[in-house]
């Protein structure tokens, strides 16, 4: 199985935000190995989880030290209350059908 290089990131969020925050959240540009990223919010939309997945720990340092990155943090930090984030390896669980 491949395994995976994954940064989690989840932030709770000012209330009435989430549309705000969304506009700000996206990378631009987009990070170079950066495989695929997923977003999950709660149902009251005070609550985001972003899993993204890297070609390695390398790359997603590089871009967590980058200057576009800073500059994006600074744009969704008004939204934010609180923030965690955690590095994780890991691979895809198989899922027996029925």
């Amino acid at each position: 199985m491949e395994e995976h290089f994954v940064w989690v990131t989840t932030r709770r969020l000012r209330p009435g935000t989430l549309e705000e925050f969304e506009r700000e959240w996206r990378p631009d540009p987009y990070p170079q190995g950066l495989r695929r990223a997923f977003a999950y919010w709660s149902e009251d939309g005070q609550e985001i989880t972003g899993v993204s997945f890297w070609d390695s720990k390398e790359a997603c340092d590089s871009w967590r030290n980058s200057e576009p990155e800073t500059q994006r943090r600074a744009h969704m930090a008004p939204y934010v209350v609180e923030e965690r984030e955690g590095f994780y390896f890991g691979r895809e669980l198989s899922v027996p059908q029925r």
